[in-house]
């Protein structure tokens, strides 16, 4: 048994401003519309912070608004494992579940850009298959609230 003490920064006091949700929707607004504009060019790679200068991918994930009905499209870091797509759901650290991770308990059916590429996606029905992966194993450090979302893509590359 392990006895390392994990040392976890406080949050920003700034992230419960009211509003950092705008901020943060009009950016994704923006990053949504260059992404499809230039098929990835432009808005594929997110490089702030640690991630500065190699980035991380980003996707495009439309889902289906659970009380609208409308597709709801928004752009998302994630890590492709074999035939799967892992997301995590944290709302960038906003106390909050964000709304397309609701969308996708109503309705797993999802479409996936990642790049150029578009395919159609499902979240398996098992709530075990949250959080098991081997590229992104759990965080200590990361909330308790974060939830860890797999796609299984229809396709392979």
């Amino acid at each position: 048994m392990s006895t390392d003490i994990v040392k976890i920064k406080p949050r920003p006091d700034g992230l419960d401003k009211p509003y950092v949700g705008t901020i943060i929707k009009v950016m994704s607004q923006v990053n949504t519309a260059l992404y499809r504009w230039t098929g990835g060019v432009l808005g594929s790679t997110w490089r702030v912070g640690s991630a500065f200068p190699w980035g991380i991918p980003v996707l495009l994930l439309t889902t289906i608004g659970r009380k609208s009905g409308q597709p709801r499209t928004l752009p998302l870091l994630f890590i492709e494992e074999d035939d799967n797509i892992i997301i995590v759901a944290s709302k960038g650290g906003l106390p909050a579940e964000p709304l397309w991770y609701k969308n996708l308990v109503a309705n797993p059916e999802c479409d996936v850009q990642i790049m150029r590429r578009k395919m159609k996606a499902k979240r398996p029905s098992s709530p075990r298959c949250f959080a098991r992966s081997r590229s992104w194993p759990p965080s200590r450090s990361t909330p308790r609230t974060t939830r860890t979302s797999w796609l299984r893509s229809s396709r392979r590359r």
